[in-house]
């Protein structure tokens, strides 16, 4: 990085937009194979954070793709860079007190590695979304796992490049024996636990 460029210290703090938003923030990243179902939980769990009155915002795969990471394809580099870049926008988002979902495969343990340590220790929540290849392929939302298996796609994870289980990841959600809302409540239950928003019972008690 160039000497000359240097960060300029805000006033208003993460600390303080906190205390203003009633909840922390933090990036919740959801990792895991294409069909498994991490843009559905993602978006049904920014809803129910939303209710409570969180701040969020979903950072979704596809959706990066059309702007931020439209240059972009789905070599090893690229889907580093992705990942990068994805990585520092989350880092962002909760320096702005806002709770930052990510939904990408990251099959790659190195890029997610990264992103962790991009933020202090208890900021970054990995969440693996959990489901069998074989669950996954009969989903196949965008029929790509059909394109794989016929050689019309190259690189892709699950069948002709790696997914990367995480070690020790703080939430593991298997969506094939739970469906989205019991996947939703363990992550809220977990978030009520860690003290990063406000248990449900005690907001039903404020609302009521």
């Amino acid at each position: 990085m160039d000497k000359n460029v240097v960060w300029h210290q805000p006033t208003v703090t993460r600390g303080r937009r906190a205390k203003n938003n009633g909840h922390k923030s933090v990036i919740l990243w959801f990792t895991g194979l294409s069909g498994a179902g991490k843009s559905t939980i993602a978006h049904a769990l920014e809803e129910s954070l939303y209710q409570l009155g969180a701040n969020t915002y979903v950072l979704d795969g596809d959706n990066v793709r059309h702007g931020l990471c439209g240059d972009l394809g789905f070599s090893d580099t690229d889907r580093n860079e992705n990942i990068r870049r994805i990585g520092e926008l989350a880092k962002l988002f909760i320096d702005a007190g806002i709770i930052a979902l990510t939904a990408f495969i990251s099959p790659f343990q190195e890029d997610r590695q990264r992103a962790r340590d991009l933020v202090p220790e208890g900021d970054f929540i990995e969440i693996h979304v959990k489901c069998p290849l074989e669950v996954c392929e009969t989903r196949d939302p965008k029929g790509l796992y059909k394109k794989a298996r016929a050689g019309l796609i190259k690189g892709y994870t699950g069948i002709s490049s790696p997914y990367e289980v995480p070690d020790n990841p703080e939430i593991v959600i298997d969506t094939s024996v739970r469906d989205v809302d019991q996947c939703v409540m363990e992550i809220i239950d977990y978030l009520a636990a860690k003290q990063i928003i406000t248990p449900i019972s005690q907001e039903l008690t404020v609302n009521g």
